[in-house]
């Protein structure tokens, strides 16, 4: 409860204030960050800014007030903020150019539930356990009574629902359940949040995601599955960095599958990975390349080629795991 009253406190008497989501935005940082900024509002009827490190999700559009995001050609980066607050940001690197406004700030918090997390900044919230940053926030709120309004809570469901895959990932314990119940009470409709964001693609992406799929490779007897991704693909079937989103989770979900990874090429032979297990805990394998995130969920990037980057992944993904012979 101290901590929760230090957090008040610090907005409180805080002029101007920045929250920033992590690069290649998800539900759960965009729903974190609209949820806290339309509550600073409400409790203080201070404008805090929100800022977005790349294109945001089209599928996210609903989210309550998330058309005042600024992105970072829209924010002076020589400007020191009283409080800059990121969310769902495991480390400070996803803050990709954003770190100087972090970095020159009076204060800062860290709000998260990465257990890759290294705990930086001035006060600090980060909850492993915890399903999602938007369940760290939601017991901030209920610690200090802050009212949790419609547009609150449609944010925080958000963020809950897809970090934990639609209530189906290994993050999914009990108290999410009666935190999205509570949720619920507001009057929020799940059926209607659950169909925009996960039944909202576009033709364009369920077809590009569909030839990612086709050309996936398999090995170690299935058990390993992977796909590339070129900026051609991207370009081709004229869809955002975003139509990638879901693809590592459907090449996990075959059953003789282990261990599923995507690799998008990006510019100055420069790849980012998406990583997906079942039961091998490739937050570790991530984390040799300077990336990290959850358990069976995780991602890095590694500059180099795509077939480079596979040789590499493939290299550290047989040291982790024991294979049986065949």
């Amino acid at each position: 409860m101290e901590k929760a009253k230090e957090f008040e406190n610090i907005i409180k008497n805080s002029k101007n204030i920045l929250i920033i989501s992590h690069v290649n935005p998800d539900g759960d940082t965009l729903g974190t960050m609209c949820a806290l900024q339309s509550a600073i509002y409400k409790q203080f009827k201070k404008n805090a800014e929100m800022l977005i490190l790349s294109k945001l999700p089209k599928v996210y559009d609903f989210l309550p007030n998330i058309g005042e995001a600024k992105t970072l050609d829209m924010i002076d980066k020589s400007r020191e903020y009283d409080l800059v607050i990121a969310v769902d940001v495991a480390s400070l690197d996803r803050l990709i150019e954003a770190q100087v406004l972090f970095n020159k700030a009076k204060f800062t918090i860290n709000l998260d539930h990465h257990r890759t997390n290294n705990n930086y900044g001035d006060l600090v919230f980060v909850s492993p356990k915890a399903s999602s940053s938007g369940e760290v926030l939601y017991e901030i709120f209920k610690k200090l009574g802050w009212k949790i309004d419609l547009d609150i809570a449609t944010c925080l469901y958000t963020a809950i629902l897809t970090d934990t895959g639609g209530f189906r990932f290994e993050n999914t314990g009990a108290n999410v359940f009666k935190v999205a119940a509570e949720l619920t009470e507001t009057g929020i409709n799940p059926k209607c949040l659950y169909k925009k964001c996960y039944e909202s693609k576009s033709k364009e992406i369920v077809l590009f995601q569909g030839y990612c799929v086709s050309k996936a490779v398999f090995s170690k007897d299935d058990k390993i599955v992977y796909t590339v991704i070129y900026k051609k693909d991207i370009e081709k079937f004229a869809v955002g960095d975003d139509a990638t989103d879901g693809i590592a989770e459907t090449l996990r979900a075959i059953h003789s599958t282990e261990i599923a990874f995507v690799v998008k090429e990006g510019d100055s032979k420069t790849c980012k990975i998406s990583m997906r297990s079942k039961t091998t805990d490739i937050a570790k394998v991530c984390s040799k390349f300077g990336g990290g995130g959850h358990k069976f969920a995780a991602g890095c990037t590694i500059k180099s080629s795509c077939n480079d980057v596979i040789k590499k992944l493939l290299t550290e993904i047989n040291k982790e795991i024991k294979w049986e012979d065949s």
